[in-house]
């Protein structure tokens, strides 16, 4: 190459399916491309491009999500948590086997073979203007998680040096997908030699100019197709990278891609005609609140109690979003009124944790708590509901001191024993009622979401009964 070179790339993560902004961002590719000599210009994604929160994912089985890409026209995309924790490896299979879209990803592997699904490839060799553009992917590795769904995910870091090793001679520049967060990003940038820029996702962090961290330039573009990166990458004329320009553009106010538009709508539809199954009947409603103990919470946490065989349940209220009016109830229903995709799971838990997450429970700051990420497409936290556990509250004492009585099983709360526990993944990261990410011996039951457990429950007219019996003994006086 005797001369200077610069190649555009533009570059998105997490949008989580929001099909308005990444409509917005399709369009804005389209304008870029129509004036970008196609040889000069590379796109990518970094992962969660897709959330069954989104009525469109789930009533299509991501096609929707695939369809988008396709026609987008990634260069690559990674694998993020959400579409690798949200569905069966053969799900996966399913949705993109045999896509147009290379799925790059280094460190998952599958383990009844110990190599990576045939839709997914650890790295790849680009070609632009000359250059040879090595890509690499690595991803979180939630391996508590991904072992139960046939997964092994490899330690990002030892995985992307042994990739890099390959690459590095025969690449120009190496380009990191990264699914790992911003602080990741940053501690690979100074202990991996030989990358050259990392486009990251996974924490949502917005950067709006490049990070440069030695010799490497991070840069991510948010969350939720608020922002779109779009980058320019100088080549001397010894093909090296000199500089890397730019940043994050916000998309607020990008005109939509009509051929975006149009194939959403079009699955839009077809999720709505799948989803409109009916899926139960009832004869009266289960009413919902966040701030105290409500039957259809309370049913999900029988139904948790009942799934995992475990001494008592807790769930807290803020993962449903609504009651349920008497009448049939559709697919469409439960997933709008539950759309967070966590697992249920099971713990030992001490007593003394027992009692000081109830009382939390009690407390306006716990229940009007906001909460972003770790699976949860709430509003607020909410109170615990419970099963298996009867508890007298005076509200009239301070906080911390309202629980007048705990009994589990008849018997009295025993602060020093440990209970098992039914509960929801999502505590176990540390988030909410913070005392259920001490629980031990886990056990995730995956891939099974919460709404699937309610759903079942709701054809149980004895739980259903029993849902609307008092758990909470509320008083404002001793």
């Amino acid at each position: 190459m005797t001369r200077n070179v610069t190649l555009t790339l533009l570059h998105t993560n997490d949008l989580h399916s929001h099909f308005e902004e990444t409509s917005r961002i399709a369009g804005y590719i389209e304008e870029v491309r129509g004036r970008t000599d196609p040889n000069a210009l590379i796109v990518l994604d970094s992962g969660d491009f897709l959330d069954r929160a989104r009525m469109e994912t789930e009533g299509t089985m991501a096609a929707v999500n695939r369809t988008v890409m396709e026609r987008i026209g990634y260069d690559a995309v990674m694998l993020g948590n959400n579409e690798g924790l949200s569905y069966t490896p053969d799900e996966l299979e399913r949705i993109f086997g045999g896509m147009s879209v290379p799925f790059v990803c280094a460190n998952m592997t599958l383990i009844a073979t110990g190599s990576p699904p045939a839709w997914m490839i650890p790295s790849l060799m680009l070609e632009r203007s000359g250059l040879r553009i090595g890509l690499i992917g690595v991803t979180v590795p939630f391996n508590e998680y991904y072992e139960l769904l046939g997964w092994d995910a490899g330690d990002p870091t030892a995985v992307l040096r042994a990739e890099v090793a390959k690459l590095r001679p025969e690449a120009d520049v190496i380009i990191l997908l990264s699914h790992l967060g911003l602080r990741s990003d940053e501690r690979i940038a100074a202990a991996v030699p030989g990358v050259d820029l990392i486009l990251g996702g996974h924490t949502h962090h917005l950067l709006e100019v490049p990070l440069i961290e030695g010799d490497t330039a991070i840069c991510a573009a948010g969350k939720f197709g608020a922002y779109v990166g779009h980058l320019q990458l100088e080549f001397g004329a010894d093909r090296k990278l000199v500089k890397v320009s730019g940043g994050s553009i916000p998309t607020g106010e990008m005109a939509p891609s009509e051929d975006v538009e149009r194939l959403i709508s079009v699955y839009r539809e077809q999720a709505k005609l799948r989803m409109g199954r009916k899926i139960a009947s009832l004869s009266e409603p289960l009413e919902w609140r966040h701030d105290r103990e409500s039957p259809l919470p309370t049913l999900l946490s029988a139904a948790i109690r009942a799934m995992t065989g475990a001494d008592i349940a807790l769930v807290n209220a803020g993962q449903l979003l609504e009651g349920l009016p008497a009448g049939d109830v559709t697919e469409e229903t439960i997933h709008a009124i539950c759309p967070s995709p966590i697992n249920p799971c099971m713990m030992r838990l001490p007593g003394s944790l027992i009692l000081k997450t109830l009382e939390e429970s009690l407390l306006p700051e716990f229940q009007d708590l906001e909460i972003r990420g770790f699976g949860f497409r709430g509003k607020v936290l909410g109170t615990l509901c419970m099963d298996g556990l009867e508890v007298a509250a005076d509200m009239s004492r301070p906080p911390y001191q309202r629980v007048k009585e705990a009994a589990i099983g008849g018997a009295s709360l025993d602060v020093h024993r440990e209970y098992t526990v039914g509960t929801l993944d999502m505590f176990t990261f540390g988030v909410g009622y913070i005392g259920l990410k001490e629980g031990r011996e886990i056990r995730y039951y995956l891939p099974e979401f919460i709404r699937d457990v309610l759903t079942r429950s709701l054809n149980d007219d004895g739980m259903i009964a029993r849902s609307k019996e008092p758990r909470w003994r509320y008083s404002d006086a001793p």
